[in-house]
């Protein structure tokens, strides 16, 4: 199913805070955009935040072929048997149309974090129980024994906030078969200066949590590099940014050192629960 799924997801996503919303008076924009994406010619949508099969049920009757995946889904929240009755139900209706990405979160966003591998080892054997493929799910899987997890227990890995040489590293743990569809903030913005303020304020959020910091470092940052919003270093690397070329190759070079797919998050400077069609659009031409 592995080999399906990267044919399905094609090489191209976005990942969306926006499209998960609970407000019910955004439900025809949120299909509408989603319909959009498809005509575009996206693979997946990955919705953002602690996400369900709740949230892609809407999106997924609004559209006719588009993968959903939850990025993620947290562990803590959902437990397995729930987690896989909602499966199951959307899976009946509309088959292999949804992927459950799975993830530990963080310490300071929950309070019941205590040893986060072995509670998702856990969680996985609860999802084996109750049904839930191992092929239809992924893990947000940075560091390497999360990253085997990934590949043993798992139809891939779904990594957020990370480089082209995380990817390069991540491929090489996974091998060549379990899918590999690493985020990237993409920021439509010419002017280095707003480039880089923009990627900053969206780091506010992600600066201080350990799982992403801890992951810099191990591949080649500095503490420094993490001082005063992240370095220019850690920016450039962390986001797609400039003109339509350097964008694209930026893009590209996700794809050269081993992803299948890239979740394109676009950051436009507008409300994170934003729905950036003008961008998406842009996006996907740039992408041909």
């Amino acid at each position: 199913m592995t080999s399906t799924l990267k044919e399905t997801v094609g090489r191209y996503g976005i990942w969306s805070v926006g499209l998960r919303s609970e407000d019910a008076d955004r439900r025809g924009e949120l299909a509408e955009a989603a319909a959009e994406l498809e005509e575009l010619g996206y693979g997946a949508v990955w919705l953002g935040g602690n996400s369900s099969a709740a949230h892609a049920a809407p999106l997924i009757e609004a559209t006719s072929k588009l993968t959903f995946g939850t990025s993620i889904q947290s562990i803590w929240q959902h437990e397995p048997d729930a987690a896989a009755a909602a499966f199951a139900a959307l899976e009946s209706t509309h088959p292999g149309r949804f992927v459950l990405g799975l993830g530990v979160s963080h310490a300071k966003r929950v309070e019941q974090y205590a040893r986060p591998y072995s509670a998702l080892v856990e969680h996985l054997d609860g999802l084996d129980a109750a049904g839930v493929p191992a092929d239809r799910r992924l893990l947000a899987a940075l560091g390497p024994k999360s990253l085997r997890l990934a590949r043993d227990r798992a139809a891939g890995s779904i990594p957020y906030l990370v480089t082209p040489e995380h990817t390069a590293h991540a491929r090489e743990i996974l091998g060549e078969a379990p899918l590999l569809a690493p985020e990237l903030g993409v920021i439509p913005e010419t002017d280095p200066v707003r480039a880089r303020a923009l990627a900053r304020e969206f780091l506010e959020l992600y600066l201080p949590l350990p799982n992403y910091t801890n992951n810099f470092l191990r591949h080649g940052f500095t503490e420094d590099d993490l001082r005063d919003g992240g370095s220019d270093r850690l920016v450039d690397a962390l986001f797609a940014w400039g003109d339509d070329q350097a964008i694209r190759a930026r893009i590209d070079a996700f794809l050269d050192a081993g992803a299948d797919h890239v979740a394109l998050q676009v950051l436009d400077g507008e409300p994170r629960d934003g729905l950036p069609r003008k961008a998406w659009r842009r996006v996907a031409a740039l992408l041909g």
